[in-house]
């Protein structure tokens, strides 16, 4: 790709459209992650399980179409998946306004966005991570994913600060007509992308089935790749609890309003964002194995901070240990993607990538339900503790495999796997 010494893969016009299109679309995505749920608690007075349902229905469609979606995602050619499922989802996203504003908007109705979205997002996931090797280069992969999770971070930093007034001003649904809007320019935007990757050759005798065996046993086979996606799985398990019940205590324990829960998911938002840009260099410094378990094992803990707040400053003090957790997750996030996509040969990288998030994902509706069911037992408080203590125990795995002193980045792919 072209590069330049001072913005390296941003002085290419093909990656730059892409990067251009992860910020409107991120964007959108963000103000979804505060609008949905408040849309619940405020416009709909939920409870705390109600909240966790809708939760793990947004996340449910890892479990329903988490295996097959990398199989068919790597039958075709990933940017078309990329630009119909955003401009779905914009479709989708826009039902809301136009049920609140006749009147027919209920519970339900966000309960089936939320699961439509979930499915949706399963597919664009699967083709944005498995298009990224095609765009730039497997040499270049630490940069690309180091870039794009900068402006992932920058947007997780203003979809919250936009969000928050914005739902005060206008409500929730009419909140969400603007994260629709973002993501249909996302997908006009990715539309413009001039490389063009090769259409991938049809199989005589196409079986899903097999093709779903195939991209299994290539997770299952390596013991790094099995470490990362087991830790993932308990951590996104703990995570979604801990997010569940933070908004629930941030609006009802805290008492703050929806500009003080947009500040501080902003707050968060700047942890992603300084990860993100120091990805690269953390990851030479410490090793690309190392980073991953270290990462989070000096992050988690400071989650902890935030059941301690009470009503007042102690809150947005409490918010450096949230934004402690972004840092560490996007420079972890940011390593173990560039090895999972320099391990996995480019035919297989669909269904590497589906069949990951089907197995670390795969906890994450259960972790929405667990979120709201201990919110009910034992109160929001309660489960932030019960996150944080889950979040860093999530080291274990990576800690003891191959990860704990392995330096750098594969330079070849799987022979066995790569036919």
């Amino acid at each position: 790709m072209s590069k330049s010494p001072r913005f390296g893969l941003l002085h290419d016009q093909d990656f730059g459209r892409l990067f251009a299109a992860t910020a409107l679309g991120q964007l959108g995505d963000r103000i979804i992650f505060l609008a949905l749920p408040l849309a619940t608690i405020t416009a709909l007075h939920a409870d705390e399980f109600q909240v966790g349902l809708l939760t793990a229905l947004t996340t449910a469609g890892s479990l329903l179409v988490g295996l097959p979606a990398g199989a068919w995602v790597d039958r075709t050619r990933k940017r078309s998946v990329m630009v119909s499922t955003d401009l779905a989802r914009a479709l989708v996203l826009l039902t809301i306004p136009v049920a609140w504003w006749a009147g027919l908007l209920t519970i339900w109705w966000l309960y089936a966005v939320a699961l439509v979205h979930g499915v949706l997002t399963v597919f664009f996931d699967v083709a944005y991570v498995s298009y990224l090797p095609h765009l730039v280069g497997r040499g270049n992969l630490v940069e690309g994913n180091s870039k794009l999770s900068a402006i992932r971070s920058a947007a997780s930093i203003g979809g919250p600060t936009v969000a928050g007034p914005l739902v005060g001003l206008i409500g929730s649904p009419a909140t969400l007509a603007m994260s629709s809007a973002g993501m249909a320019m996302s997908a006009l935007l990715a539309i413009t992308i001039r490389k063009r990757e090769q259409k991938p050759e049809p199989s005589e005798r196409p079986r899903l089935g097999r093709e779903i065996k195939e991209g299994l046993k290539f997770l299952v086979k390596y013991p790094t790749l099995r470490a990362i996606v087991l830790g993932d799985a308990i951590f996104n398990l703990f995570l979604v609890m801990y997010q569940t019940m933070l908004l629930v205590f941030l609006e009802r324990e805290a008492g703050l309003q929806s500009f003080g829960v947009g500040l501080i998911l902003s707050g968060m938002g700047c942890g992603a964002l300084l990860g993100a840009l120091s990805a690269t260099r953390v990851s030479k410094w410490v090793g690309q194995g190392p980073v991953i378990w270290l990462a989070p094992l000096v992050t988690c803990p400071l989650t902890a901070l935030m059941p301690l707040a009470r009503t007042g400053w102690s809150v947005y003090a409490a918010a450096i240990g949230l934004a402690a957790l972004s840092l560490g997750g996007v420079v972890r996030v940011v390593a173990q993607s560039s090895f999972q996509q320099a391990l996995t040969p480019d035919r297989l990288l669909g269904r590497m990538s589906a069949t990951a998030r089907f197995v670390s994902c795969g906890g994450i509706p259960l972790g929405g339900l667990l979120g709201g069911a201990s919110g009910s037992v034992f109160g929001a408080t309660g489960t932030l503790w019960i996150g944080a203590a889950g979040m860093t125990l999530s080291v274990v795995p990576n800690f003891l495999s191959p990860l704990r002193t392995l330096r750098t980045l594969p330079t070849e792919k799987a022979p066995e796997f790569a036919r």
